[in-house]
């Protein structure tokens, strides 16, 4: 009877367990501790430290999603080798993660072609309109939205830099990786304000290294580079060698390209680009739809200039734009 009367008195108490779990539920932490959210990550860079991700990771971890707790990262190294980004976009869909992060143009476009169901978020995009991803910034269609880089709202900006520099310039080569969409805006962006520097600017596509070779030779002094947003096939690295080599002016988009050598960017901070992108990501894990976060533009925007390369050119920085520099390499 008394052994009855135990085994009554421990389903009671189950019961009432389970009974308060359902009034009590556990927090969020401890029922999200048996299953993080899965994030993958495609980037189109050479490696998985890139700045945006770090950006990321920190954006999430302030908004309470910590990594190996709340959150985990899947990120397979691509090398920037397209095959390879289109290979790693199918395996992350197929591996059941909760959202896919991207930066740049070329990884969110392997995203969204390998899935239309799970949520895409991307940076480093120029132009998301005009390379396609989205077709418009308030109200993204599908799967998709995230934070643009401002690739072709800032173009007048960088040629105002460039100007700044080199008083002396007349003819600006703007540079795209053959039949690029993104390319195309920000060089009719370029062309629209070109009179307003008193300087031409010459569209240039280079599908090929021997097509961009030929335009490096063609050279001369008193032109510059407007140097793409997106970096297809290093273009941002050759360009940078040619113009510390052949002493040509040339803007970038990146403080990143300055860090290097660059005479001078104007554009949007990668890292602040992922802590931005990480309210859209947390949104979207907590249950939000891409549909219903318009595609933002970059909020940390730097100047970057050095004067180490300015001085090696024969330049000099005018003082309000040191004055205005976020950055000043030495």
């Amino acid at each position: 009877m008394r052994r009855h009367l135990r085994s009554l008195a421990a389903i009671l108490l189950g019961s009432a367990c389970l009974a308060l779990i359902g009034i009590f539920p556990l927090p969020a932490s401890a029922q999200r501790a048996r299953s993080a959210y899965r994030v993958g990550v495609l980037n189109d860079a050479r490696a998985a430290n890139h700045p945006v991700v770090d950006g990321l990771k920190a954006g999430l971890r302030d908004l309470g999603l910590e990594e190996g707790r709340e959150v985990s990262f899947d990120v397979p190294i691509t090398d920037a080798d397209p095959e390879r980004m289109l290979t790693a976009a199918g395996a992350l869909a197929k591996a059941g993660v909760d959202v896919v992060f991207t930066s740049g143009e070329a990884a969110t476009l392997a995203a969204r072609g390998a899935t239309q169901s799970v949520p895409i978020v991307f940076t480093l995009v120029g132009d998301p309109v005009g390379a396609g991803i989205v077709t418009s910034l308030a109200h993204p269609s599908g799967n998709v939205t995230g934070v643009s880089s401002l690739a072709t709202e800032l173009v007048p900006k960088r040629l105002e830099a460039l100007k700044a520099l080199a008083p002396t310039l007349r003819r600006v080569w703007a540079i795209a990786h053959g039949a690029d969409p993104a390319s195309d805006s920000a060089i009719k962006s370029a062309l629209g304000v070109s009179s307003r520097f008193g300087i031409e600017v010459l569209p240039r596509a280079v599908p090929t290294p021997d097509q961009l070779e030929r335009l490096l030779e063609s050279l001369r002094p008193g032109d510059g580079l407007l140097v793409p947003d997106i970096a297809t096939g290093d273009l941002s690295a050759i360009l940078l060698e040619a113009s510390l080599a052949r002493r040509v002016p040339a803007v970038f988009s990146s403080e990143l390209w300055v860090s290097h050598g660059g005479l001078v960017s104007y554009g949007a901070d990668y890292r602040a680009q992922g802590v931005q992108a990480a309210r859209l990501v947390a949104r979207i894990l907590r249950g939000a739809r891409p549909p219903d976060l318009p595609v933002e533009g970059a909020a940390g925007v730097i100047l970057a200039v050095n004067l180490k390369t300015a001085a090696s050119f024969g330049l000099t920085a005018p003082r309000q734009m040191l004055f205005r520099a976020d950055i000043i390499r030495r």
